[in-house]
């Protein structure tokens, strides 16, 4: 566990380039920067679409950029040196939404909870985790939301409970804090992650895909100018994913998969990736439209304590103007198109 840990950690030390990346640019392929801060098996399809060549079918010379949070990932996409972030509905976003910066969502490539909820070997059922220690990334990034909405669903609430926040790190971080008994549960996203720490004897609390809570998961958004000036550019990124996911979906292409699963994750050995594989294989839809409920639900949660995200409707910062295009093309009907 601490082997596969710390090659990840050393991993995704990745950077920017030092200038600012134009679209539209002429030249034989258009550059675009996307950028991710979740760690797992949800951007299996970033790796695919990259590893497998869509985006260079479609013109593109995607470089992928992993951030560690949602706030660095922000920041680029206002300096603009990244166009299009790949991520789930957090604080930060939908404070960056209802602070005024023009962000919109212009697709849902997994439009639920993922992951699952791992804890320590006493803990048997969600009322165990009375008075217990839970670890996060951060206060209203994706991961709180994650666990939050678990608790909720759960009938459990933090003060009336004793349980504890603790903000631990990232997805490397937070298993080695449950391996460690720093915490004692966390939320782990990384199915290769909680598979290891299941070995050891730690429990899966619950897969949070079959708690069947409302949630937009990895989305893809953007600034609005963005999407308004370069729409072709957008439409080319969304094309390429959905035929990366019709890729993961058909069995004859496990092989080429799992390694870019373990490629894009940093596992030391393609056979660690066969978990998420099976799992990755489940979590995306073609129709990659934007989930509106799931979108509101997450409102409802910060907007409990937070006034201006309380004041945002779902309807009104999300875009799905090209990928009603996409599904007037035939793009989400089976087959190769």
């Amino acid at each position: 566990m601490k082997k596969l840990l710390a090659v990840c950690i050393i991993g995704v030390f990745l950077f920017f380039p030092y200038h600012r990346t134009r679209l539209g640019a002429a030249s034989a392929t258009t550059k675009v920067v996307i950028t991710y801060a979740v760690f797992s098996e949800r951007e299996g399809g970033l790796f695919v679409a990259r590893d497998q060549g869509f985006f260079r079918k479609h013109g593109l010379d995607v470089q992928l950029v992993y951030v560690s949070t949602a706030s660095v990932a922000l920041s680029s996409l206002a300096r603009g040196d990244s166009h299009l972030n790949t991520g789930s509905t957090s604080g930060a976003i939908l404070g960056a939404m209802a602070g005024g910066l023009d962000l919109v969502f212009v697709a849902g490539l997994v439009n639920k909870l993922t992951g699952a909820f791992v804890v320590a070997p006493e803990i048997k059922t969600p009322m165990d985790l009375k008075g217990k220690t839970i670890g996060v990334t951060s206060i209203g990034g994706g991961n709180w939301v994650f666990t939050m909405l678990a608790l909720e669903h759960w009938g459990l609430d933090l003060k009336r409970d004793g349980i504890t926040i603790r903000v631990i790190g990232n997805e490397a971080v937070r298993a080695q804090a449950i391996a460690s008994g720093i915490v004692d549960g966390a939320h782990i996203a990384t199915y290769a992650f909680s598979t290891a720490l299941k070995r050891q004897g730690f429990r899966i609390l619950a897969d949070l895909v079959e708690l069947g809570i409302p949630y937009q998961g990895t989305t893809v958004f953007a600034r609005r100018s963005l999407v308004n000036q370069s729409p072709e550019v957008v439409e080319k990124v969304l094309t390429a994913l959905v035929e990366a996911i019709a890729f993961i979906q058909d069995p004859a292409n496990k092989a080429p998969v799992m390694r870019s699963l373990a490629k894009g994750l940093y596992l030391p050995r393609v056979e660690d990736a066969a978990e998420g594989y099976e799992i990755m294989k489940t979590l995306y839809e073609r129709r990659i439209y934007p989930n509106v409920e799931g979108i509101q639900n997450t409102i409802r949660l910060l907007g409990a304590t937070n006034e201006k995200i309380r004041g945002l409707k779902a309807e009104d910062v999300v875009d799905d103007r090209i990928v009603k295009k996409l599904e007037q093309k035939g793009l989400f009907q089976p087959g190769p198109k």
